[in-house]
């Protein structure tokens, strides 16, 4: 054997004896990226463990776990999407509501003493922005906001529909719309303040924003499972409620 094949045959024998990655993926609602990152580097400062984040709708990444994505942990965005995890055997145990969200009316450009909910009818706002409602709870709370306003049917023409809460706030920060719904905790992270004026809505007019995360399914011999588990306990700790309600959760 010469020396390329044998530094080849030795390569391959010690890819095969490696230590498998020890790396977690956390499935993260688009609403909780910014609290996430503050979130990821304390528990990986605490931990010396590492973490991805993987940001999307509550909607589109319950599609990507049901069709088997490599998440460890699910943080959605409602309770729904967790609970349905669970009861189709996605997860031992049942989700955990980790935080109360809060909707805002947000525009770059309208100033905050003349926004509110009833000039969204005005002629002179033309595109009005939220999440879909079909995989966004945070679209879904936007129109009962509307329907309780009695506004819903009068404005429905105007709503321009982001795929998430990021696509959302990139149409209302652009200019691309006039106003848009969006979840407070974006509209106060330091990539998005000072972009425009918010108002934070009346609470009654939506059912409250639960929002629950889940551990999903490893096997007893997975060399993610100690670290996924030691990461979900980390989510309700008190560090993390700190940054929780430092982006205006409850």
């Amino acid at each position: 054997m010469n020396f390329q094949r044998f530094f080849l045959f030795f390569s391959v024998f010690l890819a095969g004896c490696s230590k498998p990655s020890e790396k977690i993926v956390v499935a993260t609602a688009a609403n909780v990226q910014y609290v996430m990152k503050e979130i990821k580097t304390e528990f990986e400062k605490e931990t010396g463990k590492e973490i991805d984040i993987v940001v999307g709708s509550s909607g589109k990444l319950t599609t990507q776990i049901r069709e088997g994505a490599p998440f460890d942990v699910f943080v959605s965005a409602d309770t729904k999407y967790p609970q349905e995890i669970f009861k189709n055997g996605g997860s031992a145990d049942k989700p955990k509501i980790y935080a109360l969200g809060a909707l805002v009316l947000w525009s770059k450009n309208i100033p905050k003493p003349e926004l509110n909910v009833d000039l969204l009818e005005d002629a002179k706002i033309k595109k009005i922005a939220i999440p879909n409602p079909e995989t966004a709870p945070y679209g879904e709370a936007a129109i009962q906001v509307l329907k309780s306003k009695g506004l819903f049917e009068k404005i429905e023409k105007k709503l321009v529909f982001g795929e998430s809460i990021a696509q959302t706030a990139q149409y209302i920060t652009s200019g691309n719309v006039e106003a848009g719904f969006n979840a407070l905790s974006i509209v106060l992270s330091p990539e998005m303040k000072d972009q425009g004026s918010y108002i934070i809505l009346d609470s009654t007019d939506y059912k409250p924003i639960e929002q629950a995360a889940i551990l999903l399914n490893h096997s007893a011999d997975s060399p993610k499972k100690e670290t996924s588990e030691q990461f979900y306990k980390f989510l309700y700790s008190k560090k993390a409620k700190a940054i929780f309600q430092k982006y205006g959760y409850k």
